[in-house]
């Protein structure tokens, strides 16, 4: 008998191990308002310097859910007020027409990384920016900011 099939034969008599039943945290559950015929999944790992402004405003094609690894994130989709996600915090925004304001490092003493994974619409880029003329013609849908 060959070290291989020793190997095998000694892993199938083992105990099998019960740990995959407590094993699984959920973090978050949404119900996204669609995903794109044919979409790409996409998972992407984002790292932000301290105090960087991150992605100017932009949307996806489809919806995205993420998760914060370390630092914080100030977070704002149109129609929805600006909160800071920490680190072990999800998140997610549909895609589509909605404008992702901000995703830049909250902190200015330490960088900030998040995953995100993205279902993105065949053919079309996983980022699109929104220029300032669109930005202006939208500003009645974006919450107002803190103090104003």
């Amino acid at each position: 008998m060959s070290n291989n099939e020793q190997a095998a034969g000694s892993a199938r008599s083992q105990p099998r191990s019960e740990a995959w039943k407590s094993a699984l945290t959920v973090l978050q559950s949404a119900k996204p308002p669609f995903v794109p015929e044919g979409a790409e999944a996409m998972t992407v790992l984002v790292e932000f310097p301290p105090g960087d402004p991150g992605t100017p405003p932009h949307r996806h094609s489809g919806p995205a859910f993420g998760y914060m690894l370390e630092g914080e994130m100030l977070f704002e989709l149109e129609g929805e007020p600006e909160r800071v996600i920490k680190a072990g915090e999800t998140f997610w925004e549909p895609g589509g027409d909605v404008i992702h304001y901000q995703d830049g490092n909250n902190r200015t003493d330490s960088p900030s990384r998040f995953l995100v994974t993205m279902m993105c619409a065949p053919g079309q880029p996983m980022l699109t920016l929104v220029d300032d003329e669109e930005l202006a013609r939208r500003r009645h849908l974006r919450a107002p900011h803190p103090g104003t």
